[in-house]
């Protein structure tokens, strides 16, 4: 359990470093054939597919496709009151950081007369995907649903696998938790649609047969967002341009950048806890301590062989894709952990601030010893839904930006317009097309 990689003494490029960091992750390509004809079926035969294909795939042929209003509320009314407080403290500091962050539209005066506008316009209709697989996520519903309410997303649909259950009344709807989530937040368009076909229902739309009227229809949307499984990522990856997505979620994944004044137990309590989630997560330690690496191994083993999960964590913990980097100072260390750049980041270490502010790449940075990444999960007001995989080097997390869309909007007058159409011309003329030119040309008054 958790192999070690030794990288001290050595000066390896940025190439190489992602080289030997440990990386798992899924061949989202190898499964590409498989999601194929399941999305077209979806786009062809609508409910009737996703009707048979939720049978086929999640052991359960739904009642509606989409859920009654009543259900809901049932739902609500019969969650546990300290998961409806936890949930509520989640949505309100989740909202408060996200109101707060969401941009605002700025205009600039290039020069007397002409300006530009960058106007942030929401996206008009967002479908939400919440998986339902070894473990409900509630919190995803918040993390989804929050930043799309901030951006001031118009319709908002969610959708979650059927589940099995033992009332009548739920049964062949997606968990419960997850409903009461949604009624929480006054969503109410919500679809017990799961995997591959989610996804497709979501960027095609189709025709509810399964509706009081079935001649209802449920409109394409225009983004895709949440996590799901490789399958859920693949349709992603071939529907993209039919419907935009946030990003193609790999397994989820911890690294953590400590000192000898990290405690070993909090340490080894936090990559135990992301190798909850997937025998395919990854938990990550990079120091220059080796006596903190050897303390944490041991409190690892021992954790892990007492928590509920024991076996998902004991083969994530197991994987190429979890491990111990030792490394010859916290300046390595940070350039580990950059190339690696991690979906979250745990930065435990003497003045923990400063060292988490030189970090570039990480979909998520904790501070501290008291910031850890579960934290982050339900209750700091932050959003996470991650960029996973490494492309936190290139990508943000889920947030209010994700569901704006930016539009410059141009305004000159007469005279701005006459002072810069030479140099219009000049450019348009160098590059061989002599019609923007005379587009400019054609209200100035020098058009011949």
């Amino acid at each position: 359990m958790l192999s070690t990689t030794d990288l001290r003494g050595t000066t390896l490029s940025t190439a190489a470093l992602r080289a030997a960091m440990p990386r798992g992750g899924h061949d989202v390509e190898s499964v590409l054939d498989v999601v194929r004809p399941i999305c077209d079926d979806v786009r062809d035969r609508g409910a009737d597919a996703l009707l048979e294909l939720g049978e086929r795939f999640d052991g359960v042929r739904p009642q509606r496709l989409r859920v009654p209003a009543k259900v809901l509320t049932l739902a609500l009314e019969r969650l546990d009151p300290a998961v409806r407080a936890a949930l509520e403290i989640s949505i309100e500091r989740a909202r408060k950081v996200h109101a707060d962050q969401r941009r605002t539209d700025t205009t600039t005066e290039v020069v007397p007369g002409g300006r530009v506008t960058e106007r942030w316009v929401p996206v008009a209709r967002v479908g939400l995907y919440v998986p339902g697989g070894r473990a409900v996520y509630p919190s995803s519903v918040v993390m989804n649903v929050v930043p799309a309410q901030a951006a001031g997303v118009g319709s908002l649909v969610v959708v979650s696998p059927p589940q099995t259950n033992a009332d009548a009344a739920l049964h062949g709807y997606p968990h419960p938790t997850i409903l009461a989530a949604c009624a929480l937040l006054g969503v109410d368009e919500v679809y017990a649609v799961g995997g591959a076909q989610a996804v497709a229902a979501l960027a095609y739309g189709f025709t509810d047969s399964t509706a009081d009227d079935p001649a209802t229809e449920v409109p394409p949307v225009a983004l895709v967002t949440g996590p799901g499984n490789i399958y859920v990522t693949a349709a992603k990856r071939l529907l993209r341009g039919v419907v935009g997505i946030d990003a193609e979620a790999g397994p989820t994944e911890i690294a953590v950048l400590a000192d000898d004044t990290a405690d070993p137990a909090h340490v080894a309590a936090d990559l135990v806890s992301q190798a909850e989630h997937d025998p395919d997560a990854a938990s990550v330690l990079v120091t220059p301590s080796e006596a903190l690496a050897e303390a944490v191994r041991a409190e690892t083993a021992r954790r892990a062989a007492a928590t509920k999960h024991s076996e998902r964590v004991t083969t994530a913990l197991s994987g190429a894709q979890s491990g111990i980097v030792l490394v010859d100072d916290l300046d390595a260390g940070v350039r580990v952990v950059d190339a690696y750049a991690a979906e979250h980041l745990e930065v435990i270490t003497a003045d923990a601030a400063a060292v988490a502010a030189r970090v570039r790449n990480a979909g998520a940075i904790f501070v501290g010893a008291h910031s850890p990444v579960s934290l982050g999960d339900y209750a700091a007001g932050s959003n996470h839904v991650l960029p996973t995989a490494g492309s936190a080097r290139f990508a943000s997390g889920l947030s209010v930006q994700s569901f704006l869309r930016g539009i410059h909007v141009v305004e000159y007058d007469a005279a701005a317009l006459a002072e810069v159409a030479p140099h219009v011309v000049a450019l348009a003329d160098s590059e061989d097309l002599p019609a923007h030119g005379e587009a400019v040309r054609a209200r100035t008054g020098e058009d011949g």
